[in-house]
């Protein structure tokens, strides 16, 4: 990328931004191509057309021309000069140097943050792993958007309650604890997700082979639902408990943590209350033994609340868990779900029915839906033995991280190796995760997540351990360094810092990590270009502007990495 490509692609960030605000269809691509340089410098560096959105906009091409520019704000353009349906952009190079460098420097972990959700409480609800069964490959990825959307929120100002939702009643666990009473009963209760989960799996397969055996676990189930057997309360609550611990070792891994958990076994007296409200005012109906809400109407099929047997589904759960949440927090703004692609219609369900029992509270529901993760076998499943474990997927994460290790630094320490590779692999996977568009399905990879020189955690993370490598060996102190002609690279790096908050704002808005992931990897590219063409040590009176390069470069990837839930490595 040449320094006026770089320059034009944050122009046209710019106007995408303004021009999307008018609730039209348009692509930044579209706009990039609009914008040309004009045949002579008196009509400035960059000049953008604005015929083609008067249809779209049923405005005359040039008042269209004269609101952009009344609106446009961007580091480094000094001044926009419209002649007729033309916007002519004149920069100033040097004072988006001195902005970029003076902000990055300064503001340090703060620069690219706002305060635009000051005094505004917003729960983001992850994770979601029950008891009683693994944690899997997938779940990964609803908990790392989750927490990389509460770091951009409390980024932008926001007070985030972190909450996480755990099924920890219901059919789940009545085939765990019917198959741990009848076959595994001798075996010792234990802390780890790999046995818990083995247990899980025994009971699908047994269930599977013999069907007669439902009705076994459907008595667990009703004695859970009414708590009337003390030993088969007893147990749950103990092995309810090791579930728990065992799922915090992983949440404290993937850097996250929760202010406030839910339990479905909690909401469930509730939520059948509420069911006989919506029942008692003709809202709900009974069909067939079960109680369900008739949302054809609306497109949106039947969502049953109540089963035959009078056990509470999770709908009814849900509808009582909102109104838990709006109790405990009565100043919340927005409620925002992370989950599966596979949940948005009983999400939809959901905020249908709380408007329809006029709930105050449905139009403060928000989803953020994401794809599955598939490994180059296929899909996994918690029901099945394909399900792939977080503790064994982790391990194989960590034995190829130590290989790429060794293979460029074969004299590293055994500590020193085992706490890099577990960093490494925690970044190669959480990338991976939020790379991509939040909502698409994504194939795993390990080969192409640990890459140390592909679009992967790794990648990032050693181009922060070079620069800080450079920021080491350095020995000016200098902070007014004299600024002259501009490299090509030096400019384009100097351009993509700049579109950091703007970056930041976009992510916010669009509640998208994916769009900090790969604003990370752009950044990183264009660094490692800079320091192949630009050396910085001994580069003479170019030495100490190009270490305030480099020392606002650290400070920006960091900021990137911290949003995205991800550490960064002092040295690779």
């Amino acid at each position: 990328m040449s320094e006026n490509e770089a320059l034009k692609e944050a122009i046209a960030e710019t106007l995408f931004r303004l021009i999307k605000s008018k609730k039209i269809k348009i692509s930044k691509e579209e706009i990039t191509r609009k914008i040309a340089i004009p045949p002579t410098a008196e009509l400035g560096d960059f000049a953008f057309p604005c015929f083609f959105l008067g249809p779209l906009l049923k405005e005359e091409p040039s008042d269209i021309a004269l609101e952009l520019r009344e609106d446009f704000q961007m580091k480094g353009v000094k001044e926009i000069q419209t002649q007729g349906a033309y916007m002519n952009f004149f920069l100033d190079r040097q004072k988006l140097t001195e902005d970029v460098l003076s902000e990055a420097i300064g503001l340090k972990e703060k620069f690219g943050g706002s305060n635009i959700g000051k005094g505004k409480e917003i729960m983001v609800e992850f994770s979601q792993a029950n008891t009683h069964k693994a944690f899997h490959v997938g779940h990964i990825r609803g908990t790392s958007i989750g927490e990389s959307l509460a770091r951009i929120l409390e980024f932008n100002g926001h007070k985030v309650i972190r909450a996480n939702y755990q099924g920890d009643s219901g059919m789940h666990v009545a085939k765990w604890l019917w198959c741990y009473i009848k076959y595994h009963s001798k075996e010792k209760l234990k802390e780890d997700e790999s046995w818990v989960a083995s247990i899980y799996v025994d009971a699908a397969k047994r269930l599977e082979k013999n069907k007669k055996l439902q009705e076994e676990v459907d008595e667990i189930n009703l004695q859970l639902d009414s708590g009337t057997n003390k030993k088969l309360n007893d147990l749950w609550k103990k092995t309810r408990a090791l579930s728990l611990k065992s799922l915090e070792k992983i949440y404290k891994q993937l850097n996250t943590h929760f202010d406030v958990y839910y339990f479905e076994k909690d909401m469930e007296e509730r939520g059948k209350k509420i069911v006989e409200f919506m029942l008692k005012e003709k809202i709900a109906k009974e069909s067939d033994g079960a109680i369900i809400m008739n949302l054809e109407k609306y497109n949106l099929g039947v969502w049953v609340l109540i089963r035959k047997d009078g056990t509470a589904l999770y709908s009814a759960k849900d509808l009582a868990l909102v109104e838990k949440k709006f109790s405990q927090y009565p100043e919340l703004s927005r409620a925002i779900y992370v989950i599966a692609n596979e949940q948005n219609l009983h999400f939809n369900q959901l905020v249908k029915t709380l408007e329809l029992i006029k709930s105050k509270h449905y139009e403060k529901l928000k989803h953020v839906s994401f794809g599955l993760v598939r490994l180059p076998e296929g899909k996994m499943s918690s029901r099945t033995g394909q399900n792939v474990l977080y503790s064994d997927f982790l391990e194989k994460v960590i034995l190829h991280a130590k290989k790429e290790i060794k293979k460029r630094y074969p004299k590293l320490p055994p500590e020193k190796l085992n706490e890099r590779a577990l960093k490494i692999s925690i970044a190669s996977i959480k990338y991976s995760m939020l790379k991509q568009g939040e909502e698409k399905d994504i194939v795993f990879d390990i080969k192409e997540a640990v890459n140390f020189e592909g679009n992967s955690g790794p990648y990032i993370q050693y181009s922060y351990a070079r620069a800080n490598s450079i920021l080491k060996k350095a020995k000016s102190n200098k902070t007014n360094p004299k600024l002259e002609k501009f490299e090509d690279k030096e400019t384009e790096l100097i351009q993509k810092m700049s579109l950091f908050p703007s970056i930041v704002e976009k992510a916010y808005e669009d509640l998208a990590p994916s769009v900090i992931a790969n604003y990370a990897y752009q950044l990183s590219q264009v660094f490692n270009e800079f320091y192949h063409a630009c050396p910085v040590i001994g580069s003479e009176e170019k030495e100490d502007f190009r270490l305030m390069l480099v020392q606002a470069f650290t400070q920006i990837l960091k900021n990137s990495l911290y949003l995205l839930g991800i550490d960064v490595l002092e040295e690779m």
